[in-house]
Order: C-alpha cells, then structure tokens, then sequence
C-alpha cells in the first residue's frame, strides 16, 4: 500500500510539474473577452506623459542634465495644455504644463503638487473601430470624438477607472 501510495504521489508530482504556467496580463478589457484581431490592432508604446510644475525647469534636467533631445515647447488650447516631447529612442516622454486654470493638468498638479505620471499613450491602427469596440465592452472613452493630439494625429483617452487606474490615451498611427 505505501509502495502504490509513493508511485501515486511520485507520478502526481511530475505531473504538477509538466503543467505549463499560464500567466495573464491585465488590461482594459474585462476577463475573457478578446478583440478580434481583424478590426483594430494595438501597436507600440508612442510616449509616457509626466505633469510638471515648472515646464522650463523639467526642460532643463532632460536636455541639459540628462543630454536628452527636446523639442520645443507647444500649446494645445484644445487640450489645456503645453507640451513638451523628450526623445528616448525608443519612446518619447512628453512633459505636460497646464494652459489656463481649468486646464486637467492643472487639476492634476493641485492634487500632485511635484507633478508625476500623467498617462501612456499607445498607437493603434484605427481609432474609429477601437473606440466602436471599447465602447462595446463598457469601456468609457472620455470624448465623444477624437481630437487631433500634440503630433498632429486623432486621440483619445480611456478612462483610468476601466483600465486598472490608468489614464490610457490612444493615437492612431
């Protein structure tokens, strides 16, 4: 009976260690549910937006400490906000300044007086058929329509509540 009971527990034992672990990533769609592949698709990381308090300054530590390439500081009124886009190689950051006192950023900065992450903006191939089908799912996207963003492209905003606590902004590539 030991002997059966060890070859048993032995032959279990392998068998727990040939299953494959599964490992599952977050994201803004519910459990179990999958895009189709056909109608948009997600493509690469474009930047990570970061709230500053003194545009000039941040501007300063990525260029002339950090040696990083910056471009020129523009507005957005659409938005409320200036921006600023550090080069990274592979992605940007964009360094974010409110324009005007109801600008989001400045309801931001009042609630994170040093600044901080903002939000990541991700590509997608076509917004119109990635907002169709978000909304699909009940993820709210903060804007009725898309609105041309800081490199001249259509944009919009998922709400942070629907994607983990992230405020996620999609461009079309």
């Amino acid at each position: 009976m030991a002997a059966s009971m060890f070859r048993f527990t032995g032959c279990l034992m392998r068998a727990q260690r040939a299953v494959p672990t599964i490992r599952t990533f977050s994201s803004c769609l519910p459990l179990g549910q999958k895009l189709p592949a056909s109608l948009w698709k997600l493509g690469r990381l474009n930047h990570v937006a970061i709230a500053v308090p003194d545009l000039e300054k941040a501007r300063t530590l990525y260029q002339d400490v950090l040696g990083a390439q910056v471009s020129e500081t523009v507005p957005l009124p659409e938005h409320g906000v200036y921006t600023v886009f550090v080069e990274l190689g592979n992605t940007k950051l964009e360094l974010l300044h409110p324009l005007g006192t109801d600008s989001p950023i400045a309801g931001f900065l009042r609630k994170n007086k040093t600044g901080g992450m903002h939000h990541i903006c991700i590509e997608v191939d076509d917004i119109k058929a990635a907002i169709a089908s978000l909304k699909e799912r009940n993820i709210r996207i903060l804007s009725e329509e898309p609105k041309i963003g800081a490199h001249g492209k259509p944009v919009v905003f998922l709400h942070p509540k629907d994607c983990d606590g992230v405020l996620v902004e999609f461009e079309e590539a």
